[in-house]
């Protein structure tokens, strides 16, 4: 092996080559472990030559990543007797560095497998948001202690094993500077080469899907999975047939006494939404708050005195008090205050690759001839929002639209909520006096760390915590208003206020409802009449509602449903926290999580149900079939 190295590459540059195949034996290893952990296990067995084969094409492709801080070392350290000594010593560094983390994933690897049956993908890029959890329950679970030493003593004992050849090719003749310019830059080209050049087709080649896990590189796939936000749900959560799956969800709308009509096209959400009188002609302005839940929400029973704009407006229209947002970062709520779409495991669909070209609220509304605007206090390529928005019928406008003399207030995240609503005010005058409808769509940002805000708006000094931040939302919300409420479009004006999700997202079960319970207040005075509606509901129903308030008809394909009609007849929300996701219905907590699992909870006797109870096993079809085709239809691009 080490004289192969010595022929391929001519001077110090053997020790990249050294490095390429101690990288490529150490992951053959692993794969061979794996294989056989999974023949001992469950008894599956695969074709071991077309594996290794496979699995060396991604183990080569991961090296071209591994080989860069040894080519730079070659390229930059001189070529006298004191430059060699020193190369070799930092060559031999970063070899002892490669060991380690060579071992050191391949333990995680392991343990990996033996949680999921996969190579590292979006469950383990996940693990690193949550590293509290992960730490105590990695704690918990494995000798981590010993296994660290083990780590440690076998890199001891491989690296003294390699010791005098890794010294020989790191201390030898590194040539001209020109020559190791054009090996360094040879070398570097490796990787954003394979990056693009390698995809699924090799593994696509492998019959099995153990096969084709077992071939990958844990490397290369934890990587894949920062680019690919999604957890594949087919392969990681529990299925139905899919002869099944229109029926279940037609089975949804037929329960809550929907009038659309199924149109039998290759969507089966697919139906005609047909109203019963002409189209109202109105405006709508919807704002997003951030992090503004429940616990912050007198009229919900939150902390008294933080919202007293909100508390009023509810009163003076509806007031919805059973609302829950899907998930827990604000990506999900625009997610389904947009697309209408429950949210699927991994990321939320902002931030994925194929998140364009699908049905929302604002492409329905520009096809009946609106202007679809979305404003945001940040910058917009923040969360892929502008990628997204402009993706899907909205223009896009962010603090990129405000002069500096404009801002009263800025942090990290955005201008003062106050400014982006100004803002707002100024660009629907103008919309107005073009003689255009519009739908604007606002999403805040000063109920953010670091909490601060203008001075003199509300009672609780600027940076002192989460609720003046909170207080001073719902002031900049009220101002918005009262400021509004002098313009002529105003009273032809619907106004919905909805937050994005709570500021807590820990509890008994791994969704619980309360820390999803969410504000959420519609508001007209010329056009509704003030109401309370306890009707569960989530934010992906909002897209419907509000089209049936403007009596429109369109073609949907919105998993959401109409609050005021429907809800009333199959009141559900839809959660999830990015690994687990699930529905509420009829006092029945339904979840579904990564390794097929199924946990159905009655959430007034506060008692799992076993699965062969009929209560368990109906909400289990749906909540699937829900999923499911949400799922699919993201991954076929449908609209």
């Amino acid at each position: 092996m080490l004289n192969f190295a010595r022929w391929a590459w001519p001077g110090r540059y053997r020790v990249v080559a050294i490095a390429v195949v101690l990288f490529v034996v150490i992951s053959a290893l692993v794969r061979i472990g794996l294989t056989a952990f999974e023949l001992r296990t469950t008894g599956e067995s695969v074709n071991i030559f077309a594996v290794l084969l496979v699995g060396l094409v991604y183990d080569l492709a991961a090296a071209s990543f591994v080989v860069v801080p040894f080519a730079i070392l070659a390229l930059i350290v001189p070529n006298g007797p004191a430059g060699r000594k020193i190369h070799g010593v930092l060559a031999s560094m970063t070899v002892v560095e490669l060991l380690f983390g060579l071992l050191f994933m391949s333990v995680a690897e392991a343990l990996f497998w033996n949680e999921f049956n996969s190579r590292f993908n979006f469950i383990a890029v996940d693990y690193l948001i949550y590293t509290r959890e992960t730490i105590g329950n990695i704690r918990q679970s494995y000798p981590v202690g010993p296994l660290l030493a083990a780590v440690v003593a076998v890199t001891a004992i491989l690296f003294f094993a390699i010791r005098r050849p890794v010294w020989r090719a790191a201390t030898a003749d590194g040539g001209t500077w020109r020559g190791r310019l054009v090996g360094t830059i040879s070398l570097l080209l490796l990787a954003p080469l394979s990056f693009f050049a390698i995809d699924d087709m090799p593994r696509d080649l492998l019959s099995s899907n153990t096969a084709r896990e077992l071939a990958a590189n844990g490397g290369y796939e934890f990587c894949r999975a920062f680019r690919a936000n999604e957890l594949d749900y087919q392969t990681f959560y529990a299925t139905i047939d899919q002869s099944r799956l229109a029926p279940e969800i037609r089975k949804d709308f037929e329960t809550a006494q929907s009038k659309a009509v199924f149109t039998g096209g290759a969507n089966p959400l697919e139906r005609q939404v047909t109203a019963d009188g002409p189209m109202k002609p109105l405006n709508i302005v919807m704002v997003t708050i951030e992090s503004f839940g429940a616990e912050t929400t007198e009229f919900l029973g939150g902390r008294k005195g933080l919202s007293p704009n909100l508390d009023r407006l509810g009163r003076e229209g509806l007031m919805f008090t059973r609302m829950y947002a899907t998930g827990t970062r604000t990506v999900r709520g625009l997610e389904a205050v947009t697309m209408s779409i429950p949210p699927t495991p991994g990321q939320a669909i902002v931030k994925r690759k194929k998140n364009k070209g699908f049905q929302t609220l604002g492409g329905t509304l520009k096809a009946a001839g609106y202007d679809a605007i979305y404003f945001y206090g940040g910058y917009s390529y923040f969360d892929n929002m502008a990628d997204f928005f402009t993706g899907n019928g909205y223009e896009v406008i962010d603090r990129l639209a405000v002069d500096k003399k404009d801002i009263s207030h800025e942090t990290i995240w955005g201008i003062a909520d106050e400014d982006i609503f100004n803002l707002v005010i100024t660009t629907l005058d103008a919309r107005n006096a073009s003689g255009k409808k519009f739908f604007a769509h606002i999403m805040t940002t000063s109920n953010h760390r670091p909490f601060t805000y203008p001075s003199g708006r509300v009672p609780i000094p600027s940076g002192s915590g989460r609720d003046g931040a909170a207080m001073y939302s719902d002031w900049a919300i009220g101002d918005f208003v009262r400021k509004a409420s002098t313009h002529p479009w105003f009273k032809d004006t619907i106004f919905l206020f909805v937050a994005d999700h709570t500021s807590i997202g820990r509890g008994r079960t791994d969704l619980p409802m309360e820390n999803y319970h969410i504000p959420m207040i519609i508001y007209s005075p010329a056009h509704i009449k003030p109401a309370v509606i306890d009707t569960v509901a989530s934010q992906i129903d909002i897209p419907p509602t509000l089209l049936a308030l403007l009596n429109m008809s369109y073609k949907s394909t919105f998993f959401g449903q109409d609050i005021l009609t429907e809800g009333q007849h199959h009141p559900r929300a839809f959660m999830s926290d990015y690994l687990t996701v699930g529905q509420e219905a009829n006092g029945i907590l339904t979840e579904l999580l990564p390794k097929r699992k199924v946990r159905v909870t009655d959430l007034k006797a506060g008692q799992q149900l076993p699965p062969q109870d009929a209560r368990a096993k109906d909400a289990t079809a749906d909540t699937i079939a829900v999923y499911q085709l949400a799922s699919e239809l993201l991954k076929k691009g449908h609209r």
